[in-house]
């Protein structure tokens, strides 16, 4: 392996953690953005789960891309093992992503394993807003990572029209109540 690239989708876009040589707006085909991931822990409980984002089959997504330094491959990707693996609900893979400027690179990602008790497959915007309306984890309430993720991708030029419905859905039950 000549380069080592990892992409991220959701939280790592802007808080990788980690050292990186270049960064870089990327597109991966054949995964979508998704709230597709049952929080028990973070964003809710398994008595009453939130939702956070995925990386769910179908579709394409933007996102960020970051090349390591040869000399901290390791450490990265230890790292990113510690902090994606936790549950075991993404699997690790080396994908084909494309960077803004058309280079073609492969990529560690992490995307939901479907089989996983915690995948909670595809929901519409109305089913995802009521339970992320409710939910709040030990890292706070899930309407608080939406709203927060939702900004984030605004202030990198990334458009998730998805998500935004799930938040227009959430702004009009508490209108309505």
């Amino acid at each position: 392996m000549d380069e080592f690239w990892v992409f991220g989708y959701g939280s790592l876009m802007w808080n990788p953690g980690f050292s990186y040589v270049e960064k870089a707006e990327a597109l991966i085909f054949g995964y979508r953005r998704s709230l597709c991931v049952h929080s028990w822990v973070h964003r809710g409980t398994q008595a009453s789960p939130g939702l956070v984002l995925g990386l769910d089959r179908g579709g394409s997504c933007r996102g960020m891309a970051f090349s390591i330094a040869a000399a901290e491959w390791d450490e990265v990707l230890n790292y990113l093992r510690e902090r994606e693996l936790v549950t075991n609900v993404y699997l690790e893979r080396t994908l084909p992503i494309r960077l803004a400027d058309g280079r073609r690179v492969t990529a560690v990602a992490y995307i939901v394993d479907r089989d996983h008790q915690q995948y909670a497959g595809t929901l519409d915007a109305i089913e995802a807003a009521h339970i992320v309306d409710s939910a709040v984890g030990q890292s706070g309430p899930n309407d608080a990572y939406v709203f927060n993720t939702l900004a984030h991708l605004r202030e990198m030029g990334i458009r998730d029209q998805w998500l935004e419905q799930v938040a227009g859905e959430i702004e009009r039950m508490r209108e309505a109540s």
